[in-house]
């Protein structure tokens, strides 16, 4: 089988056992719209104060939607034995893995980016920054798959690696917050973007490019133990 091909079947074969599985793409989308819903209770009836904060609540929301989903990435396969025939196929395990975490994007970070106008509207957010909260949703939640990858590879040959991969994404998740948070506050306030817009479009260059193969040799290390 071409190498395309092989990446599009992993691609294709994910999508198939997610929608078999629709808890996989239920429940990070439905902890988005709780984090994010009770936060005006808690906070009251002050619009000002949830229009201001509201990029930063989308945004943690959606990066610690994304931290519940990543234990889904490969544990179903390591428990099955999949995930060992793909380390010993013909194919580059590194683009193989790349399939995998386009799969695991489009179920669980492509619906977030469906239902985010909405709650963003819900919090007050003007209409300007909504367009710049969307592309930066475009642009970051793919790197939360991607590093998020790294640490799930670690961790995956743990029985309670939950705690672990925590400790690992999350420092690495920082700087997808502040810039991907900081471009939407400074749009609502009419100020110019690009910086931000194109730190994170290289974040996701860089994410795409290189993660992958430390992706594959983590795994390779979990299997080997």
């Amino acid at each position: 089988m071409p190498l395309t091909h092989a990446f599009f079947a992993v691609i294709r074969r994910d999508l198939i056992l997610a929608l078999r599985r629709r808890s996989e793409i239920a429940n990070p989308l439905l902890f988005f719209v709780l984090v994010i819903t009770l936060f005006p209770l808690g906070i009251g009836a002050r619009p000002q104060l949830l229009q201001t904060i509201a990029p930063g609540i989308i945004w943690v929301a959606a990066l610690l939607a994304a931290m519940l989903s990543l234990d889904s990435l490969f544990r179903s396969d390591f428990d099955d034995g999949s995930l060992e025939q793909m380390l010993l196929s013909q194919h580059p395990v590194s683009v193989l893995i790349l399939g995998k975490i386009i799969a695991h994007w489009l179920v669980t970070g492509l619906p977030l980016l469906v239902i985010a106008p909405l709650l963003a509207i819900f919090l007050g957010m003007s209409v300007h920054s909504l367009g710049i909260l969307l592309l930066t949703l475009l642009l970051g939640t793919p790197v939360l798959s991607l590093i998020g990858a790294i640490g799930v590879a670690l961790t995956v040959g743990l029985r309670r690696g939950g705690m672990i991969l925590s400790l690992l994404v999350l420092p690495l998740y920082v700087p997808v917050l502040i810039f991907a948070g900081n471009a939407v506050a400074m749009a609502g306030n009419g100020l110019p973007v690009g910086a931000q817009i194109n730190i994170l479009t290289a974040m996701l260059f860089m994410a795409l490019a290189l993660a992958p193969w430390p992706t594959a040799a983590a795994l390779k290390m979990s299997m080997s133990q």
